[in-house]
């Protein structure tokens, strides 16, 4: 399913398409749950995109030490 988020760093939005339904999405919205609990297919990466909106490349960009 595509899922739309706006990145709470860049504020910009992106789309990612993740195996999860929209039962899965209505009851981490509703906060039945804590998010690997409802995703545990997901990757972190992945949920944290669900949650902040933040994509791993923003994340890389954003933490990584410019020395790396």
């Amino acid at each position: 399913m595509k899922i739309t988020r706006v990145s709470m760093l860049s504020g910009k939005a992106h789309t990612l398409d993740l195996p999860v339904t929209q039962d899965q999405l209505a009851l981490y919205e509703k906060g039945f749950g804590k998010i690997q609990d409802i995703f545990p297919r997901l990757s972190p990466d992945q949920r944290e995109f669900i949650k902040s909106g933040i994509t791993s490349e923003e994340w890389d960009a954003t933490f990584t030490p410019e020395d790396e």
